[in-house]
């Protein structure tokens, strides 16, 4: 599932990803880091301004008194100066060699070990930082673009490796938040039909509101999942990854009202942009261990809106299977 989910994975160096059987996650982000890091040492780490403190002979940048008097490093003739230096040593470069040594710490195959050794060989100007106080708002320009990607493989790792009891060793978590996971499984299913379907015209666009007079003033956007567009038929899928697929009200399950309002606007609003169209919406839901699971279908105003589950605990055969299968039915 990650492996689609980062779209980047699509490049030619990632292909072997999709064909390789890991061991566990941590094994899996190994081979990214090993193949992403690897990338771009050769397209060139990236540099930053840091901040550098030093006690020299040679005046550089700005002179610290207070520092230098206090060090009384004036007696040996020098002084403590603080500069600005383009370096290597930068903030995005610290995550990167942080995350590969936890990972070294961690249960993955003695080859991926030695891959990510043989990396880190590049990082020797490159401080370790605390892992568990990384900021992870990081804003990316056209300079480190390359490294989002990057990025995200090392948040998912540093939030899925956790310290076990015992020294030395680390465990999975079950995994990370629900929040995160629900981004993650919207990526997965709009980049496995971008990927899988080609012909099919995969995309997570806005959906403009149909309105008489043209007033939108705080009008909230409509910004959907996954929409499959062939032809004149459209899909719109809303991906959702909760603890329960359904919500109980005096002992009976429902489904989610605010899902099925939304998908159900989503869809009239897009049909309205153009009769012509054949459009469909379809709440998609992780399956989750709980007796009732919504699978059915609904006739709306002329619209079917559906409400099935994605077994996500199965061989990823069946999990295509699945997915494909929502494709033969709607195109």
């Amino acid at each position: 599932m990650l492996s689609y989910a980062f779209y980047a994975l699509n490049d030619d160096k990632y292909k072997k990803v999709e064909t390789e059987e890991f061991e566990n996650t941590a094994d899996l982000f190994s081979e990214i880091l090993a193949i992403g890091v690897s990338k771009q040492i050769k397209q060139g780490l990236v540099k930053d301004y840091i901040d550098v403190r030093e006690t020299t002979s040679s005046i550089r940048g700005k002179i610290e008194i207070t520092d230098s008097i206090n060090s009384k490093s004036f007696l040996k003739k020098q002084l403590t100066c603080t500069y600005d230096e383009f370096s290597v040593n930068c903030y995005l470069n610290q995550i990167l060699k942080s995350t590969m040594l936890v990972l070294l710490k961690s249960d993955i195959s003695s080859h991926q070990k030695k891959k990510l050794k043989n990396i880190l060989r590049y990082f020797t100007e490159v401080d370790l930082i605390d892992v568990n106080s990384i900021n992870w708002k990081i804003r990316f320009d056209r300079n480190n673009q390359t490294y989002r990607m990057l990025i995200g493989v090392c948040y998912l790792t540093i939030k899925g490796l956790l310290q076990s009891e015992k020294s030395g060793e680390t465990k999975l978590m079950q995994f990370i938040d629900d929040q995160l996971m629900n981004r993650l499984y919207e990526k997965f299913i709009l980049n496995y039909y971008k990927k899988e379907h080609p012909s099919v015209k995969a995309s997570a666009s806005q959906i403009n509101w149909q309105l008489d007079d043209g007033i939108d003033y705080l009008l909230p956007r409509m910004q959907s999942d996954i929409m499959l567009d062939y032809g004149d038929k459209v899909l719109i899928i809303d991906a959702k990854y909760y603890k329960n697929t359904t919500q109980s009200y005096y002992n009976t399950n429902t489904i989610h009202s605010g899902n099925l309002y939304q998908i159900f606007t989503y869809v009239k609003n897009k049909q309205l942009e153009n009769n012509n169209w054949e459009v469909s919406g379809m709440l998609l839901y992780a399956r989750t261990d709980e007796e009732i699971l919504p699978n059915n279908s609904y006739q709306m105003s002329g619209n079917t809106i559906s409400v099935k589950t994605l077994d996500l605990n199965q061989d990823f055969t069946l999990i295509k299977e699945q997915l494909d299968k929502i494709v033969d039915d709607y195109f």
